[in-house]
Formats: C-alpha cells, structure tokens, sequence
C-alpha cells in the first residue's frame, strides 16, 4: 500500500476540526484508510539516519497515511481533504470541467518515429494556478507517488509539468537519435546531449534507476516547442528551461506512456487533484493531440462514466437489507453521484468522476456502500449454510511424506518455483523440446525465465550456496512443478513432486536408495518383479544423462487405473549425479538425488 505523509496541521484546518491521535485513526478506518503513524520529519529522519543527521529537521507534525493502491484519488493531501469531507457530508463531490481557451487549442503532434519506442502522449494545461510552498511541494510528490504506483517506475508512463509562460506552442512529439537531443536539464546549466546526459545521471540515486527504460534504445523520445527548446525527454528528466516554481501560473502536464489508457489515468489523475488551486476551481484546459496518421484527439477527457449496479447483488454481498434511496445516499458519501427513482428500484444508476478510476464493475461499487455503511456496522449472522473444511488429498499425502522425510533425519527446503532457463535444461545435461517448459514472455532478469520441470535445479542451487556447512548435507522438498498441457483450457498442469539430494564426501547412493524404500514403506507400496502382475513399485537401471552411467535407476509403479485394468508407468528416478552437472551447479562434493511424482500415489 501506498504511503503518503500529509501535514497534520494543514489537513485539520482544511477538515475544520482537530482530532486527537485516536480520533483521527478511526476516522480513517471508517473511511477505508489507515492510519499508520503520528511522527515528523525529524523523528522520521532520526529513525533513518539517527539523531545526529536528523539534526535541524523540521518537527512539524506529519501523518503518514497508507492508501489502497488503486485509489490514485487520495495520493496527496488535496484528494484525501476532499474525499473526507465528501464522507463527512461536509461538502459536496465537485464538478470538473473542460473549459476551451477563446483562442486555438494547444496543440501536440506525434511524429511517427516514437512508435518504436513510446507511441503515446496527452496533456492538459492549468490556467492561473496559485502555488504555495505546501500544495507546490504536494504537486511535485503526487507526481512521485504516481510514478511509484500506477507508472510502474516510469515504465508505462512518465508525468512532464512545465512553465507554460516559458513556452510557445504547438509541440511535437519526436524521437531522435541521442547525439540530436541537447539541452539543459533541470536544475542544471549546462547543455549535455542525450548520451552524455545517461552517464551524468547513472550514478544518481532518483534518476539512476530509470535510464535502463530507453538507454539500449536506438532513439530517445524528446518533446519539443515551436521554437525547437526541450521540454523533456521522457521518462527520465525535463529541461531546466521550463521549470514549474512557485510563480509559476499556468502549468502545461504532459505524459507520455506505453499504454494509453493509464496515461488518460494519470492524467485525469493530476488536474483534478489541483485544479481546485486554479482562479477557476476545478476547471482545465484541454490540449489537441494529432497523430501521425492525422486523427486527433483532445485531452483530457473529465465525462463522468455511467454504471449500474443491482440492488439485491450489494445487499446479498454486504450482508444488508438496505433500501434503493439508502443505498444512493452512501454511495454520494464516497464521491459517486447515484440516483434511483424509488424505493421499489431493482438498480442503482451511478456516475463516476474522472478522478475515480478504480471503479471498474458492480463489485467495487458495493464495496464503497460498505465502506460508507461502515464495517463495524455490519450485523453479525450465521452462515447459511454449513460446511467442513478438509486438506486436499494431495496436500495431505505431501504432508505425511514430509514428516516421514524429516523423521528419517533429512532437512526440507523450499526454493524458488521460476529458475533459469540453463538450470532447468543445459544444466542437467537435457534438451529443451519447447513441449515441456512453462517459459515467461518477457522476464525480468536470466534467473526467472522459466517455471521449473525438476525440483533438482532449486536445490543445488540450495547446497551451492550452503556448501560450507557440514557434511554430509541431506536435503528434501515436496513441492510443484509445472509442465504445459494444451488439452486444458490454462494450457498447463501442476504435478507434486518429491525430491531428495545426499551430499558429503561419497555419493551415498545407498542413502537415497534406503530413502526410496522407506517412503515406498511408509505407503504401503510393495517391491514386485518386473515380470510379475503383483500391485507395487520396481526400479530398473535408467539412462538419464543427469546421473553417472550405470548409477541409476527409474522407478516404476504398477496400479490399477480408472478402468480397473492394471498400468505400469515410470514415476521417477534416483542416482549419483553426473560431474557435468555438479560442475553446472559449482558443487565441489558428490551427490545422490531422487526425484518422483507424488500424486501417481492417490
């Protein structure tokens, strides 16, 4: 959840009431908020950094706040008064407008360039803004927080705000080679080109962080005025030329994104957060955006949405009895205008602000009259119906084999499910046959490319990085993994598995190989001959290139299957692990594993 640190005494003076600690943190545990703690800046900073560092700190009161994260609404103090007050019937949901200027529209063109890089841009410009240091330095921090949350550290969108007066529309919207950017960004003096600029700010600790966006990029998107100054070059930094300060009076936003529709977001997100500071309150101009195939578009777009929800759906969720006219007067309360027309309605018709994004379907309308009916309100009743709870069968067996494992003097683990594409393939001396192997589409980093086939890799990674400790080391897990499976509808299956890995100066083939007996022991499964037809379990010698030649073995179960006919089918294996693979894994030490499926045992 998101944090956001308002100033005590400017928010109580806006509520027009001070609240003790107490008061205040049941205000917003009614409100669907919490409080989380009454500090300043210098107690938070001596908590940090320590006392000495903390030194000249302010120690005006700040409450921090945590915010569910799709309440974009309520990440700065000016959407978390209004909300509030809203709830508090104190005032009324305001109303936002987009008011054209007498002369033309602002306008952006996209060049066609940036589609190979970020497609996408929308603004909006504040007229006759009034900034004071406090709703200044909350106009700068809701940018952050947005950033944070909803931008995904800038990857999706980045947030542009300049000094209108400083500029001379219409814009464009280009992409550029590196080396034909060049400007002074902000809060410097010197012009640096865009390569020049990554190595200035690859060691800065805010804006260190984002080049990787668009450092490997062929081109680097850059938005221009007429007369060809810099505004920004998103999503890393704005040129100093067009720095917001608090003269400024009228504020140009622009953000420009990957995903359109979370820059519309954002957007609608920061003019209706302070357009209240406007000469106009809660008025915004819009700016014409022209793509490159011609169609236009202006932003941005504050029209309430229309939904409904059904009557009997909040009350059977909520657990109430509450009537259509009630139902609207909470919903009001929590800054929706509804309406119904009489107490006999089947339906609430609700018109949601711009500032309202997380409101998507009928359930988030019926969690917002809970929220205004109150939690603590809610009467108490029995369910309806009576049931027992009990563990999956395959969860009980894994269960019981882990403590069967655990009594034997084995230690359990619990890797990572995702591991390397290496590790789960190369590692083991196996092919990829693009069957098998759940892969991720676009992984984050080398360790997380695909879902594990094998428990094997996430314990040798386990003993690599235990290999200190002392021999010999026994290790087990049952857990699962998953395979692809295109015969159900999510195209993948999970199999619980169990694996087993003796580690010291000898391979201690021995071990596993007791250990596989007593398992089988522990499940009433007999050892039979190959060429009999008795119910049980068989190994014969297996030629697995992740264990040494001619030290290892498969196991076999023989059972009846859902037609009663007996089956044999192979359900794992155990042996001395192959050098090869030991070395993959930088295990100095042999080693014996077994690994086999779980649930061919239900």
């Amino acid at each position: 959840m998101p944090t956001v640190n308002v100033d005590k005494e400017e928010l109580y003076k806006i509520l027009g009431k001070h609240y003790t600690t107490d008061e205040f943190r049941e205000l917003c545990f009614e409100f669907g908020i919490e409080l989380e703690e009454d500090t300043s800046e210098r107690e938070m900073a001596s908590k940090e950094v320590g006392e000495v560092k903390a030194e000249g700190l302010s120690d005006r009161a700040i409450l921090k706040i945590d915010i569910p994260a799709n309440r974009y609404d309520l990440l700065c103090q000016e959407g978390i008064s209004r909300a509030i007050l809203i709830f508090q019937e104190k005032s009324k949901s305001p109303l936002y407008r987009v008011v054209e200027p007498k002369d033309d529209l602002v306008q952006i063109f996209i060049k066609p360039e940036t589609a190979q890089i970020r497609p996408h841009v929308v603004g909006a410009i504040l007229r006759n803004i009034k900034f004071t240091e406090r709703n200044y330095n909350n106009f700068i921090d809701l940018q952050d927080k947005l950033h944070n949350n909803l931008c995904r550290k800038r990857t999706l969108v980045a947030i542009g705000t300049h000094d209108m007066d400083t500029l001379k529309g219409p814009f464009t919207y280009e992409a550029l080679p590196p080396k034909e950017i060049n400007f002074a960004p902000l809060n410097q003096t010197k012009k640096f080109d865009a390569d020049e600029l990554m190595t200035f700010y690859e060691n800065d600790k805010h804006l260190g962080k984002f080049l990787y966006i668009i450092r490997d990029s062929p081109v680097y998107p850059v938005i221009f005025d007429s007369n060809r100054i810099v505004c920004s070059m998103p999503p890393i930094i704005n040129g100093n030329h067009s720095k917001i300060t608090l003269n400024t009076k009228n504020v140009f936003i622009e953000c420009t994104a990957t995903d359109l529709t979370k820059a519309k977001i954002v957007l609608n997100t920061m003019v209706t957060m302070f357009s209240e500071y406007c000469e106009q309150p809660f008025t915004v101009e819009p700016v014409k955006v022209t793509y490159p195939d011609g169609t236009c578009h202006n932003y941005p777009d504050l029209s309430t949405r229309k939904m409904s929800a059904k009557i009997d759906y909040i009350n059977a969720c909520a657990g109430l009895n509450l009537k259509p006219s009630e139902i609207a007067v909470l919903l009001n309360r929590m800054s929706l205008s509804a309406k119904v027309e009489n107490d006999d309605s089947k339906e609430v018709l609700v018109e949601i602000p711009p500032s309202r994004a997380d409101i998507l379907h009928a359930c988030d309308i019926m969690e917002d009259v809970t929220i205004a009916y109150g939690f603590n309100n809610i009467p108490k009743t029995m369910p309806s119906s009576a049931t027992v709870g009990k563990a999956l069968p395959i969860n009980k067996l894994s269960d019981l084999v882990r403590r069967e494992i655990a009594l034997s003097g084995w230690t359990e683990v619990l890797p990572l499910i995702l591991c390397s594409h290496d590790e789960n393939f190369a590692y083991l001396n196996k092919k990829d046959d693009n069957l098998t192997a759940v892969k991720l589409a676009n992984p984050k980093t080398a360790e997380y490319q695909v879902v594990r086939t094998s428990l094997l890799p996430g314990i040798l990674k386990t003993l690599r990085e235990n290999k200190k400790h002392a021999l010999p080391i026994k290790v087990f897990e049952v857990s699962d993994v998953v395979f692809k499976d295109d015969s159900l509808e999510r195209r993948s299956r999970n199999e619980r598995n169990v694996c087993a890995i003796y580690c010291s100066k000898v391979s201690g083939f021995e071990f596993i190989h007791g250990l596989v007996n007593r398992i089988m022991d522990m499940l009433h499964v007999t050892l039979v001959v190959k060429t009999g037809t008795e119910i049980g379990y068989f190994i014969e010698e297996s030629t697995d290139p992740m264990y040494f030649p001619n030290r290892s073995a498969d196991i076999f179960l023989r059972t009846f299957d859902e037609s009663s006919s007996i089956v044999t089918k192979k359900i794992g294996s155990f042996g001395i692990l192959h050098p090869k693979v030991l070395e993959s894994f930088e295990i100095i030490y042999p080693c014996s594993a077994l690994e086999f499926h779980l649930g061919a045992f239900l």
